[in-house]
């Protein structure tokens, strides 16, 4: 690897490059080991005095290569009279020199030194001149991988990432260059960082926090920028740097500060709620107190920001804005929350009504300025704030959010169709390709997702519901559930994202559900829900068995019978495979949900919510009552229903089973129901009939007082 070629000098460089090519020569000349090692000396002071520049510096590497420093850095004897890492130290050295150069730095003679470096660093070594210059020479050659290209994810596949944390926690000589390295992976690489080395980060994080707490001076906030690049993305309610880190926030909070000081503590704020809701603030009056300010802080900060809508400003102030949208979100979260809130009830309502003009602002700054940035991403993050609002009140602001609803579906209808055009697009890459089904590309921003409850609330009354069905609503509305369910089905997503998907589903569900009781004309003018009908046919026998998934299961059965009373003239519902498909399934839902049970004396029988049903019944309730009204209300509807009933065996089931409970056990809401069903069987068909006679029928609705099946059964 050594050249022959001299080293061009530069202006005022001539004496020092010519020096350096003598003691090359005599490097590439020497005979023997300690000659070499003689005009290595002389290279390295040369390197250490900082009088070479690049050129200078590529040239020591031409003309030494690797093997001899491979050969220091393994040699485990020092020349007589020097320190113990002489022929170590100069190899890093040569190593920290060639590293200068981004071609070498990521070259697999550099990268294979790693264990090397990480070993170095995190070394308990006396502090001592010699020791010191490896470890500076170390964190050099660390600092020239990180900025290359693949740089950060082979240091953190080999293990600096640990050693750093080690360097760091102990504090030994260059420590502080070891946290700037640590900010760099952490940076690059974040998710691979903590898969990698979790507890290893959550200790620093541990040491830092306390340094946080006792800082007196202007680190403390200095570390406010540090600090939220070492808190992971969930944080166990029981870390120890919890404690330490509120009590620093406090005494910053607490205080008379400048924006510059107050902002980063914001920042840092947030992130902790992101990472651990409100467990990183202790209960109790002081806590109380912390968070009611926190909120305050972070509501004031938005109401000036937007209410001025200086877009220079409201463009600089971005990312603490997000961190006030967090806070703002943990606070509805704590003025919602019945048990175990750190807010007193007078708190509550304080707050509510100081976030209340905060998100005036909000649509304020929405209306003025939305349909002008679209792409911004902090549109995104505001109307996903305000989705958050609108999922626990829409009594307050009504008229502001009437005037807003129409931009709010047009951009969550804008960034729908631009997620449909990438997966469509990607499909159509894949086709070409051969490669079969593409999975489903990550969404820039799915903003219907975080308006859904919003929209569930606002669906059931009159003027909303109007401005949404006017603006395309439920077309937008009906396409994203027939995109998410296909998702669902497919099963594409981690387990978070599918337990999302699945309650965008149930969510979904609610809004069609208010349309069909308050707007039933909709459904049978809008072709979209001749789609949705389809959808839901198709799906119920497919999702019935799938217990974990029952409370959607019941959304699905509940929807889908009241969309079937609206639209019983719709060919899909005239007796085809998939609508007797669902029906059957339907049944199924409706009769395996009350069994009877013997009591505790093992000789009562009682009538109880199935096992299967009881861990969602608080949710399946409500839905299970709805469903039998709609099921009752589609017997006259459809001729073939009844035969159906029959051969499922549960009309022969519930009467079996109102013989053999006791009636006190029934609850009145539930006769209902089943009255409601045997009423309507009774009169649509003359087997359902005979079938309710001969099992005592008469005389279980005189023992139920179900007036109106003893009427009934008495006419015929």
């Amino acid at each position: 690897m050594a050249s022959s070629a001299g080293i061009v000098p530069e202006d005022g460089e001539s004496s020092k490059n010519a020096t350096l090519e003598r003691c090359l020569n005599v490097f590439r000349d020497a005979s023997n080991d300690s000659e070499q090692f003689a005009a290595l000396l002389l290279v390295t002071k040369a390197v250490k005095a900082g009088e070479i520049n690049s050129k200078a510096r590529r040239r020591i590497f031409d003309a030494i290569g690797f093997t001899f420093p491979n050969r220091l850095l393994t040699s485990k004897d020092a020349p007589e009279g020097c320190p113990q890492h002489t022929f170590q130290a100069l190899g890093l050295t040569l190593l920290a020199c060639f590293c200068t150069d981004p071609d070498l730095a990521r070259h697999p003679q550099i990268l294979n030194k790693v264990p090397i470096f990480n070993d170095v660093i995190s070394s308990d070594s006396p502090e001592d001149a010699s020791c010191n210059s490896m470890i500076d020479d170390t964190y050099q050659c660390l600092r020239a991988i990180v900025t290359t290209p693949k740089g950060p994810r082979e240091l953190v596949n080999r293990g600096t990432l640990t050693a750093l944390c080690v360097a760091y926690v102990n504090h030994g000589y260059g420590y502080e260059q070891a946290l700037q390295l640590l900010l760099g992976l952490l940076t690059a690489v974040e998710a691979k960082c903590w898969q990698r080395a979790t507890l290893d980060l959550l200790t620093v994080l541990n040491k830092l926090s306390m340094e946080f707490q006792k800082a007196e001076d202007m680190t403390k906030f200095q570390m406010c920028e540090v600090l939220p690049r070492f808190v992971p993305p969930i944080l166990p309610p029981t870390s120890e740097c919890l404690q330490p880190l509120y009590r620093g926030l406090s005494s910053i909070l607490t205080s008379k500060l400048s924006p510059s000081q107050r902002d980063p503590a914001l920042k840092l704020a947030a992130c902790l709620s992101q990472a651990c809701g409100s467990r990183w603030i202790p209960a109790g009056s002081a806590g109380s107190k912390f968070f009611a300010l926190l909120a305050n802080l972070a509501c004031v900060e938005v109401r000036m920001t937007l209410e001025e809508l200086d877009l220079t400003q409201v463009d600089k102030k971005q990312e603490l804005m997000a961190a006030c949208y967090v806070l703002m979100e943990l606070a509805i979260a704590e003025c919602t929350r019945e048990k175990g809130s750190l807010l007193q009830n007078t708190q509550k309502v304080q707050l509510v009504m100081i976030l209340e003009e905060a998100f005036r602002a909000v649509i304020h700054y929405l209306r003025q300025v939305g349909q002008k940035k679209l792409e911004d991403p902090f549109i995104f993050a505001s109307v996903r704030i305000l989705a958050a609002w609108l999922a626990e009140e829409t009594s307050s602001l009504k008229q502001e959010i009437c005037e807003l609803l129409p931009f709010l579906i047009r951009y969550a209808k804008m960034q729908f169709d631009e997620e449909r055009r990438s997966r469509s697009g990607l499909q159509h890459d894949m086709d070409q390709a051969g490669q079969g089904v593409a999975q489903e590309p990550i969404w820039r921003g799915d903003a219907l997702r975080f308006l859904l409850p919003g929209l569930s609330h606002l669906t059931a009354e009159d003027r909303p519901r109007e401005i949404l069905i006017s603006e395309g609503a439920p077309i937008l509305l009906c396409q994203y559930f027939l995109h998410r369910w296909e998702t669902f089905v497919l099963n594409s997503e981690t387990v978070s994202a599918s337990k999302a998907v699945e309650s965008s589903l149930q969510t979904s569900c609610e809004i069609f559900l208010n349309f069909a009781v308050t707007a039933p004309d909709l459904i049978s003018r809008e072709d979209c829900f001749a789609a949705l009908m389809d959808t839901l046919l198709k799906s119920l026998p497919l999702l019935l068995p799938q217990r974990e998934h029952l409370s959607l299961t019941a959304n699905v059965t509940t929807l889908g019978l009241m969309m079937a009373k609206r639209l019983f003239a719709y060919p899909g519902l005239q007796g085809t495979p998939e609508a007797e498909g669902f029906f059957v399934a339907a049944i199924r839902f409706l009769a395996d949900a009350y069994v009877a049970q013997k009591g505790p004396d093992g000789e009562v029988v009682t009538l109880g919510v199935a096992p299967t049903y009881k861990a969602a019944w608080p949710v399946v309730r409500e839905l299970w009552f709805l469903s039998m009204q709609a099921f009752a209300s589609c017997v006259p509807l459809f001729l073939w229903l009844p035969q159906d009933v029959l051969r499922s065996g549960w009309l022969q089931e519930l009467l079996a089973t109102l013989g053999r409970v006791t009636p006190k056990s029934v609850e009145m809401e539930v006769v209902r129901s089943y009255q409601g069903i045997l009423v309507e069987l009774a009169r649509a068909s003359q087997p359902c009939l005979e079938m309710i006679q001969q099992h005592q029928g008469l005389e279980l609705a005189s023992l139920y007082g179900m007036a109106a099946l003893e009427q009934c059964l008495s006419e015929q």
